[in-house]
């Protein structure tokens, strides 16, 4: 990769949730951990939540994707960043559905007008070997004890996740306890963390700690974990929910028909712009 060359991105984000993303799908582009760390970086780069490739799509599927948290490492799934790829679909194709192919299979997106896009995130994964949990136990109420936070729910939406249900998650050190949760031997591959609290309209608040972001303004796959553990535990009424993250709102419904969880949201594009290759540190 020659210095002179520029790296052409668009950022985009879901709810605050932000994202660099590259297409490679004419152009082949390879980075190292290292590198998407460094576009990640909001001193030093362009800085991000997430950085999303665009792959040329494989048979059956409108795009292939790929995601990596702000730290460099691989990101199974992420919903707020599918329906922006979606977005860019619906711009680019006209379609008012589009198929994404991610690491957890494929990701049908629609168009619901008004700016929101639902995407079909399939099935959530119960058992603690496909959470992956260190060791066997139940996931409804995990034997697991940290400070004075109750026992929470482990979900997997093809990336692992905890939900904690508290009374007040405004109360919860996020970074404290964020980071010790996400780290703990009990997830081999790290974790999710959610702390989630039910208001009196029904709707569930929800603050996020993201593996290998930390703190975000939302997180789609997140949203989908806490649905199903809030159904498992019967914390609503239904199967359907408001969910309130800091960046804002998505309606959210585990599927009792198929099992599948629906995310539905807005994407926002914010600016397109060209990267200086000299920024990843190329001689």
């Amino acid at each position: 990769m020659s210095t002179n060359r520029v790296l052409p991105f668009r950022k985009m984000h879901g709810l605050g949730n932000d994202f660099v993303i590259f297409d490679t799908r004419h152009i082949p582009l390879e980075l190292t951990a290292e590198q998407l760390a460094r576009v990640a970086d909001r001193h030093f780069g362009v800085g991000c939540d997430q950085v999303v490739i665009l792959l040329p799509p494989p048979e059956g599927a409108d795009v292939g994707v790929r995601f990596y948290n702000a730290d460099g490492s691989r990101a199974e799934a992420c919903g707020n960043a599918t329906r922006c790829v979606a977005r860019l679909l619906f711009e680019e194709t006209g379609k008012e559905a589009v198929v994404i192919r991610s690491l957890v299979g494929e990701l049908h997106a629609r168009q619901m007008g008004e700016g929101l896009i639902t995407v079909d995130m399939g099935t959530p994964q119960l058992e603690w070997q496909a959470i992956p949990l260190a060791r066997e136990m139940d996931t409804l109420a995990l034997d697991y004890k940290i400070d004075e936070l109750p026992k929470p729910v482990a979900v997997s939406m093809g990336n692992p996740h905890v939900v904690f249900f508290v009374e007040d998650v405004e109360a919860v050190d996020l970074y404290a306890l964020g980071p010790r949760i996400e780290h703990d031997p009990l997830f081999p591959e790290r974790c999710n963390v959610q702390f989630v609290q039910r208001l009196p309209d029904g709707s569930l608040k929800h603050r996020i700690w993201e593996r290998g972001a930390g703190a975000t303004h939302a997180s789609g796959s997140s949203a989908c974990a806490v649905i199903v553990a809030a159904v498992r535990r019967g914390i609503i009424d239904g199967r359907s929910a408001l969910l309130r993250q800091p960046g804002g709102l998505l309606r959210m419904e585990w599927r009792e028909s198929d099992g599948h969880v629906q995310m539905t949201g807005p994407a926002t594009d914010v600016f397109t712009g060209e990267l200086n290759a000299e920024v990843l540190g190329v001689a």
